[in-house]
């Protein structure tokens, strides 16, 4: 249910509700995309339904309610943007975007079945990899919702240039600026695609040997699953770990004499990606506690960079704070 202004008849309120509500999953997608940020991204719904709600005249036909909620939902993302005043000068690593969090796969599976919302699809199919999301954070807000809005939802240049309220040719000069980014900042091989990849068993294999090692303290056998050249590292900690080397004494802390305590992990999918939720029980603690997620990029049979969070979203993720 959205929220709405004092006075509201009960009975209008209801029924808007119950119009915009089936929009939020994918709104939330939309605004998270923008931001970089779940819970930021909740805010911007929320937002985006009270904007909605005192501008409901505004809406001239009901089909037209979709376009209309996106063009709130992105101007929402483009006020907070300019608040926070945010910038990301240069991108080395994830480190340089100390506001990503991770977004729930479980949370994309709702949204609506292509079949039933045919505009959801496009939600379902385009990757939300936090490699992405890391590079649109480089581009100025609204070539960011040009970029977002032309080439992940696949809206037509005309259609952009009305919700943002600027010419069509002002769209495709955008364009062109944010994908020369994207082409001079992604990996090579994926500056073109945004097809989000099936999970592989050995993905899954993977993720199930980085979670039977993790929990048995068995740092030599975590290694041996890891790439050489790994990075790790921990939004919003300014920390980048690179190779192997570096990461055995984390391994080493964290399994060690000196360690904070026993381990036990919950595997789970972030940005279409394995991710494992760690609980830790602390010594002399008698519970496992949330503690940390990590994302899980897996090349040429490795893991090749773990995204470490904190365990703010672990309710998000359908996780229980405690073991």
């Amino acid at each position: 249910m959205c929220a709405v202004g004092h006075g509201a008849v009960p009975e209008a309120q209801a029924a808007f509700a119950q119009r915009v509500e089936r929009h939020r999953r994918e709104l939330h997608v939309h605004c998270y995309r923008m931001l970089g940020n779940f819970e930021e991204a909740e805010d911007a719904v929320q937002e985006t339904f009270l904007r909605a709600w005192r501008a409901r005249e505004d809406l001239e036909h009901p089909q037209w309610l979709r376009a209309w909620l996106y063009k709130i939902a992105t101007n929402a993302c483009l006020d907070a943007i300019k608040r926070a005043g945010r910038r990301v000068p240069s991108l080395g690593s994830f480190r340089d975007v100390p506001w990503l969090q991770p977004y729930p796969d479980a949370l994309l599976e709702q949204l609506p079945a292509p079949g039933e919302e045919p505009e959801a699809a496009v939600v379902q199919r385009e990757t939300i990899e936090l490699a992405f999301l890391a590079v649109i954070q480089l581009l100025p807000p609204r070539q960011r919702a040009v970029l977002i809005l032309r080439e992940v939802l696949d809206w037509p240049a005309r259609e952009v240039a009305a919700l943002l309220d600027i010419g069509v040719a002002a769209v495709n000069s955008a364009l062109q600026r944010a994908r020369a980014t994207l082409r001079a900042q992604l990996p090579p091989g994926r500056r073109e695609d945004w097809t989000a990849r099936a999970t592989t068993d050995a993905e899954r294999e993977l993720l199930a040997g980085f979670v039977d090692t993790h929990e048995r303290g068995d740092a030599d056998g975590a290694l041996a699953l890891i790439a050489d050249d790994v990075r790790v590292t921990m939004p919003p900690s300014p920390s980048v770990y690179e190779g192997a080397e570096q990461l055995r004494g984390l391994m080493d802390r964290a399994f060690g004499p000196e360690s904070l305590g026993e381990w036990k992990l919950v595997p789970t999918r972030a940005n279409r990606m394995p991710t494992a939720a760690s609980y830790l029980r602390a010594h002399g603690d008698d519970t496992f506690r949330a503690f940390k997620f990590d994302v899980l990029r897996i090349e040429g049979g490795r893991i090749a960079e773990i995204t470490t969070f904190d365990a703010a979203l672990f309710a998000a993720f359908g996780l229980p704070e405690t073991l």
